[in-house]
């Protein structure tokens, strides 16, 4: 990617995709980031796929109207339920110039890089565990591997992170709980 002037648009239902952010100003310093948490109506993990594709197409022309062309969705949920909608779509219509990615392809492609038997675990949300976009995406775009994917779906994780309670005997609680089940 060539150096711009304009930012590079992040999109999160909330916090979580902060981690993204931080992970994308470390690796392309010579940009700009705007970040937009949709914090008023998170979380999106147990919403519709009509609701969470609308309020993100919201978010996505809420970022192009601030000048820019790349925006990436940090929210796995929204990755799951409206990136494909949006790119084949909306973007023609409304933006043509400009991209919208998701964090699951690039997510899959690592998995595929490191797993070494196969066997892969998916903790997300209620939505982004029935959409079956990490199973489909790991079939896809496993290059020949053969995965065997477990999801489970973790509806307390993103208030616990939406409200900073990482550090508690009730976050240990829904961890623990999620990952023996």
């Amino acid at each position: 990617m060539k150096p711009q002037t304009s930012p590079i648009g992040v999109f999160d239902s909330g916090y979580g995709g902060l981690t993204i952010l931080k992970e994308l100003r470390k690796r392309l310093p010579q940009y700009d980031f705007l970040y937009l948490g949709d914090n008023a109506r998170t979380p999106y993990g147990t919403r519709s796929f009509k609701v969470v594709y609308e309020y993100t197409l919201q978010c996505v022309r809420f970022l192009f109207e601030r000048n820019c062309p790349l925006v990436i969705l940090a929210c796995n949920t929204a990755s799951a339920k409206a990136l494909r909608t949006i790119q084949q779509k909306d973007l023609p219509l409304i933006a043509p110039g400009r991209r919208v990615l998701g964090v699951i392809r690039p997510c899959v492609e690592k998995v595929r890089d490191v797993s070494v038997g196969g066997r892969v675990g998916i903790l997300g949300t209620p939505g982004t565990v029935a959409s079956l976009s990490y199973p489909v995406e790991l079939e896809k775009w496993g290059e020949g591997k053969i995965f065997s994917a477990v999801q489970e779906a973790c509806p307390m994780w993103v208030p616990l992170v939406e409200n900073n309670e990482l550090d508690n005997p009730g976050a240990d609680y829904f961890v623990g709980e999620n990952i023996r089940n």
